[in-house]
């Protein structure tokens, strides 16, 4: 069996805006197996800043997204299947990549929680806010 590419591509883009010193940020697909602030939710997507800065704790697996992030003042851990991401992109020159959604056929048990208190400094309150959605080719809306 052949392990998707995806997970790859979505560390190399968040890699990528890093190293270029630019805010990478996700839209995410919302269902029942992910863990996000609901009240963020519109149409059932998410625009997530996943910066280093943005959040505590990132850790990008092959199966799972994981950090804590701050909204609204109030730290939340957040859990994104990979399948779900829909897209991730560059929020400062709008370059990315867009992928279709890879529904779980069966939820997934999340893995242990890797967010340490003290990995990384936290997040401003300002993070969830104003993101842009880019819709990339091919995706629907």
């Amino acid at each position: 069996m052949t392990v998707s590419t995806r997970p790859y591509l979505i560390r190399a883009i968040h890699q990528w805006c890093t190293d270029q010193g630019q805010a990478p940020y996700m839209v995410v697909w919302v269902d029942e197996n992910v863990q996000v602030p609901m009240e963020f939710v519109k149409n059932n997507e998410i625009v997530l800043n996943v910066g280093y800065g943005a959040t505590q704790g990132l850790n990008m697996d092959n199966d799972w997204i994981s950090f804590s992030a701050r909204f609204g003042g109030v730290s939340r851990e957040i859990w994104i299947p990979v399948g779900n991401v829909l897209s991730i992109f560059s929020r400062d020159s709008g370059e990315g990549m867009g992928f279709e959604l890879e529904k779980l056929e069966k939820p997934v048990a999340k893995p242990v929680s890797p967010v340490s208190p003290v990995a990384q400094a936290p997040a401003s309150d300002d993070d969830a806010k104003g993101a842009k959605v880019i819709t990339f080719p091919g995706r629907r809306s």
